[in-house]
């Protein structure tokens, strides 16, 4: 499993959505999941994106399918990121 940070920002028909049902957001987040995603963290935001979710997928493929997926519905906009433990990172930098 891989660790992968989603920074989204509602368009506007998703600002009419979160308006209208607030909840849709835990409903999106159950959707993720069911694609085989696992929710670790996630905050509302203030600032240029709207919310940040730290979720783990098992790899590259499956977090694509999931934005592209929840994407192209028109509500959101997202920027993908995969993250590495420090941990990880110093071990593998102690081997060069």
């Amino acid at each position: 499993m891989g660790t992968y940070i989603v920074l989204s920002k509602l368009t506007d028909e998703g600002r009419k959505t979160m308006i209208k049902k607030p909840d849709r957001i835990k409903e999106v987040n159950g959707e993720l999941e069911a694609m085989g995603g696992k929710i670790v963290n996630q905050y509302s935001l203030l600032g240029d994106y709207d919310f940040i979710t730290i979720l783990e997928a098992e790899d590259h493929e499956a977090i694509t399918k999931m934005v592209m997926e929840i994407g192209s519905r028109g509500t959101i906009d997202t920027k993908t990121m995969a993250a590495l433990p420090v941990d990880s990172l110093v071990k593998t930098l102690s081997g060069i």
